[in-house]
C-alpha cells in the first residue's frame, strides 16, 4: 500500500498539471476572444488560476518529502513482531511455591483449628489491692508520684508479678492438679495441650499461654484470665489465684504488722536505756557533789550572803553611833570594831566558795559555775530522755492499735466465672494470622530469590 500511494499521488499530480495548462492555454485564448467580444476585466479567473498553481507547488513539495521520508524507512532496519506473553518455566515455580510454602501450610492449620483442636473455656476474675488507711493524701499526691516516679513498688506491682511466679504455679499445682488437666489432650490436640511428664518449670512456661494477666498500674485494677478445656477446672484455677493472691497480701500485712511492732519495740527499749542512763548521771552527780539542786543550794547561800551583808549594815551603824558618844580607847568601841571585822572576814569567805574549789572555806570541791553548768546538761538530757521515753510508748500504742485491724486486703470486683460456651482457641483470628504470616513469607523469600538471581 505504500507503493501504490505515491504512484496514485502522482497520477493525480500530473492530471492536475495537465488540467492546469488546459485552463490556461482556455484563459488565454478566452481572455483575447472576451477582449474582442466583451469588454471587461477577469479579475476572477486569475485569481482562481494562481490559487491552482500554489496547490500545485504545494502538492510537489508533499510528494518530494513523502518521497524522502519512504527512502529513510527502507533504510532502516525491520524488527520482528513481539508474540503475545505465556507462562514460563520460572512462573510455574513461583506458583508451585505458593502452593506449598501458603496455600499447603494454610490449609493443614485450618484443619487442625477446625477438626483437631479441643474447645477451650474462658474463666475471668478481677480484683485490686485495697487500703483502709485515709487515703486523701495519696489520691492528692497520685498525680505527683506518676510524674516524679515512684522506686517503692505498690502491692498491686508485688501482686502482678507473684501471679507470674513458680510459686503460685505450685500452690495451685497443688490445689487443683492442673498438669493432669492439660496433659489429658495429649497427643490429641498437641499443639494447645501439655505433654506429659512435665517439669515444674515447664509447667511455669505453659502457665503463661493459659493465664492472661492485664494490669493498671495507674489504678491498680488486675483482672486474670484462664482457659482450660473444662469451665469448672478454668473457675477453679481462677479461683484458686483469688485465693492465694490473698494469702499473699495477708502475709504481707503480717509482716508488716511484725516490723512495725519490731521497731517500735525496739524503739521504746532504746528510749527506756537512755533514760535510766540520763537518771543515774544525775544521780551520780548529787552523790558526789551532795546537792540535790545546785540551784536551790545557791540561792540559800545568797540568802546567807545578804544576811551577813545585813549584819554588816548594823555593825558600821552601831559603830558609828558609838564613836560619836564614847571615849577613843572604849571598849565597847573595840568590841564594835571587831564584830565588824569578823562580818567581813566571813562574807569573803562565803563568796570564795561560789568560785573555789577549796573545801576548807565550806565549798563542795568544786566552782559552783562549773556545777551549775554539769547540772543544766544532765537535766537536759533527763527531759529529752524522757520525752523520747513518751514518744516512743505513743509509737507502740499506735502500732499495737494498727496490728489489731488488717490494713490492707484484696478486694475482688468481679468474681471468678463460670463460661456457658467455649471462645477458644480464636479459630478464624489464628487462620487470618497464619495466612498473613505465610504470605509474609513466601513474599519476602521470592524477593531474595529474585533479587539474588539478578546480580549473579
Amino acid at each position: 500500500m505504500t507503493q501504490d500511494r505515491p504512484a496514485a499521488q502522482r497520477t493525480a499530480a500530473a492530471q492536475f498539471r495537465s488540467g492546469r495548462k488546459d485552463a490556461d492555454g482556455k484563459g488565454a485564448g478566452g481572455k483575447g476572444t472576451g477582449a474582442a467580444a466583451r469588454p471587461g476585466p477577469l479579475e476572477p479567473e486569475v485569481k482562481i488560476a494562481q490559487q491552482k498553481r500554489r496547490i500545485g507547488r504545494l502538492l510537489v513539495r508533499a510528494e518530494a518529502a513523502e518521497a524522502e521520508l519512504e527512502a529513510l524507512q527502507q533504510q532502516q532496519p525491520a524488527y520482528p513482531i513481539a508474540r503475545a506473553a505465556h507462562m514460563k518455566r520460572r512462573h510455574w515455580g513461583l506458583i508451585a511455591s505458593f502452593g506449598l510454602l501458603v496455600l499447603l501450610p494454610l490449609a493443614a492449620a485450618v484443619f487442625y483449628l477446625f477438626a483437631v483442636a479441643e474447645d477451650q473455656y474462658a474463666s475471668t476474675a478481677g480484683f485490686t489491692v485495697r487500703s483502709q488507711d485515709s487515703a486523701g493524701a495519696n489520691d492528692i499526691l497520685g498525680g505527683l508520684a506518676s510524674f516524679t516516679g515512684n522506686s517503692t513498688a505498690s502491692d498491686s506491682d508485688i501482686l502482678y508479678e507473684f501471679i507470674q511466679s513458680q510459686e503460685l504455679v505450685a500452690a495451685v499445682e497443688a490445689r487443683t492438679g492442673l498438669s493432669a488437666h492439660y496433659a489429658s489432650r495429649w497427643p490429641g490436640d498437641w499443639a494447645f495441650a501439655l505433654w506429659p511428664g512435665a517439669t515444674l518449670e515447664d509447667l511455669t512456661w505453659y502457665w503463661q499461654r493459659v493465664v492472661r494477666i492485664a494490669y493498671d498500674s495507674g489504678s491498680g485494677l488486675t483482672e486474670v484470665q484462664v482457659t482450660a478445656y473444662e469451665p469448672q477446672m478454668a473457675q477453679a484455677i481462677t479461683r484458686a489465684i483469688v485465693e492465694e493472691s490473698q494469702i499473699r497480701i495477708n502475709a504481707l500485712n503480717e509482716q508488716a504488722r511484725t516490723d512495725a511492732m519490731r521497731y517500735a519495740e525496739a524503739d521504746l527499749a532504746e528510749a527506756l536505756e537512755r533514760l535510766k542512763a540520763a537518771r543515774e548521771a544525775l544521780t551520780r552527780f548529787r552523790s558526789r557533789t551532795r546537792i540535790v539542786d545546785p540551784a536551790a543550794d545557791i540561792q540559800g547561800r545568797m540568802g546567807v550572803m545578804n544576811n551577813l551583808q545585813q549584819q554588816l549594815a548594823e555593825a558600821l551603824i552601831e559603830y558609828d553611833l558609838l564613836a560619836g558618844t564614847v571615849a577613843e580607847g572604849d571598849v565597847r568601841l573595840a568590841k564594835a570594831q571587831q564584830k565588824i571585822e569578823v562580818i567581813r572576814d566571813r562574807i569573803d569567805i562565803e563568796r570564795q566558795t561560789f568560785a573555789s574549789s577549796n573545801t576548807d572555806t565550806g565549798g563542795v570541791g568544786e566552782d559552783y559555775p562549773t556545777l551549775i553548768s554539769e547540772f543544766e546538761r544532765l537535766t537536759v538530757d533527763r527531759e529529752f530522755a524522757e520525752e523520747t521515753y513518751r514518744a516512743a510508748l505513743a509509737a507502740l500504742e499506735v502500732a499495737r492499735g494498727e496490728a489489731a485491724r488488717q490494713s490492707r486486703y484484696l478486694a475482688t470486683y468481679i468474681k471468678p466465672t463460670l463460661a456457658s460456651e467455649a471462645e477458644y482457641p480464636r479459630r478464624y483470628v489464628l487462620s487470618g494470622l497464619t495466612g498473613l504470616f505465610l504470605l509474609l513469607v513466601w513474599s519476602i523469600g521470592g524477593l531474595i530469590y529474585y533479587s539474588v538471581r539478578d546480580r549473579s
